[in-house]
């Protein structure tokens, strides 16, 4: 049997300007509506799609697995957006990354709270 994660709905104050946000950020493309959902499709097939939320949003956890390529060019737009970044999912630790299992990896928080990660070795994977 076959099981992959194909979308997940995103709780938003404004779908269209926090699929913006993530697609921006992580350097992909917003795709067209499709019905009530703004989606962002990952390079792996999992498709975000951003749904306008009224009311108070539970914050999530997204975590991006990136190239070190990637996280140096990610995170170079989390720096010029002047985004606060920290090196735990706890925010304890403002303006670092860590460097869990031989990688690295940051948090920061999208337009509605949402905890966004960006980490280069899966957990349990390294050192």
């Amino acid at each position: 049997m076959t099981v992959q994660l194909n979308h997940t709905i995103v709780a938003a104050h404004d779908k269209k300007a926090s699929a913006r946000f993530l697609a921006d950020i992580l350097g992909l493309a917003v795709s067209p509506q499709y019905g009530p959902f703004v989606p962002v499709e990952i390079p792996n097939g999992v498709t975000l799609d951003y749904l306008d939320s009224p009311g108070s949003i539970t914050p999530q956890h997204y975590a991006f697995l990136v190239s070190e390529d990637d996280f140096d060019t990610i995170f170079g737009r989390i720096r010029e957006a002047g985004l606060t970044h920290w090196a735990d999912p706890y925010h304890r630790r403002p303006g670092e990354i860590n460097h869990h299992d031989g990688g690295r990896g940051t948090y920061f928080e999208d337009p509605n709270g949402h905890n966004l990660e960006i980490l280069t070795r899966p957990y349990g994977s390294g050192d």
